[in-house]
């Protein structure tokens, strides 16, 4: 819609994962650093976490693109509420037959572990969404990496999820299972600073000649969606929509306040614009946005 007003590829702002549109900020660097190191020196778990939209199932999206192709990767990305049948879930993942007992299942993962590390193959189990596991189904992972025995790492397990995914994994009774974590990060929001760069970043890649977001816009930016790289995307889209309607080349802190003030009443995600000082010093202009669009 707005792309070739703008002189843009395409959207520079959506919200599915994009490998190819990662900005490398401090913590997604770090994150990724810790998922290559722990499928590098074969931890035995790799656990994940960061706030909704955070940015964590576009690392791993990047990360499967690096892997060695004799890493075998099994990606759970759609959880199941508390984990019941989670084996099922894995065989499944793993191109494997996955019915019959339990008993059965877990004789044919483990052959299968076997076959592949003769092969010379790991395997590297991945589950997204993992906060979404009960203790019994981590309780089971655990069980699972007993395979692992004399110094042979038959598989590995990433688990990436929301913070309450570290909240379970700090109950009492999976403290076995927290000390099998050799690898763990918790991905931060983005810094104004950032975000400000993030916002840049993300038009030069689809081809933006000049500067597009005023460095008060991307601050205001980075207010409303605290640093959220989701939200980011949702109010920046949304400002390149109203800045075509506007025929305006600059999102100013106007554009932004619009976006952010009729998202706050008649949208369904939840901003709201913190009561912090503009850039004329007028605090109340400023709030005041939030309760009447212009």
């Amino acid at each position: 819609m707005y792309e070739a007003y703008f002189g843009l590829r395409e959207k520079p702002f959506s919200i599915l994962p994009d490998p190819d549109l990662i900005y490398w900020g401090e913590s997604h660097r770090l994150a990724l650093a810790m998922l290559e190191f722990g499928v590098l020196n074969n931890a035995g778990f790799t656990v994940i976490t960061g706030d909704i939209g955070s940015g964590k199932t576009t690392i791993l999206r990047y990360l499967l693109r690096r892997l060695d192709p004799k890493i075998v990767v099994a990606l759970i990305s759609n959880t199941p509420l508390g984990g019941e049948g989670l084996l099922g879930w894995v065989l499944m993942a793993l191109n494997q037959p996955f019915e019959g007992a339990y008993q059965n299942q877990f004789k044919r993962f483990q052959q299968y572990l076997y076959d592949e590390f003769r092969k010379g193959r790991r395997v590297v189990l991945i589950i997204d969404e993992a906060q979404n596991l009960g203790m019994k189904a981590l309780e089971e992972l655990r069980m699972l990496s007993n395979i692992n025995a004399d110094k042979k790492q038959f598989l590995q397990v990433i688990l990436v999820g929301q913070p309450q995914l570290k909240d379970n994994l700090r109950a009492p009774q999976l403290l076995q299972f927290a000390q099998r974590v050799s690898s763990d990060f918790h991905l931060k929001p983005l810094s104004v600073a950032d975000v400000n760069q993030y916002i840049h970043f993300r038009l030069k890649a689809v081809g933006a000649k000049m500067k597009l977001f005023s460095d008060q816009a991307c601050e205001m930016i980075w207010q409303a969606s605290h640093g959220i790289p989701r939200t980011i995307n949702i109010i920046c889209d949304t400002a390149l929509v109203y800045g075509y309607a506007a025929q305006s080349k600059l999102i100013s802190t106007d554009i932004v306040k619009l976006v952010i003030a009729n998202k706050a009443t008649y949208g369904v995600l939840p901003l709201a614009m913190p009561p912090r000082a503009s850039a004329d010093g007028n605090a109340a202009k400023r709030k005041s946005a939030l309760n009447t669009p212009e």
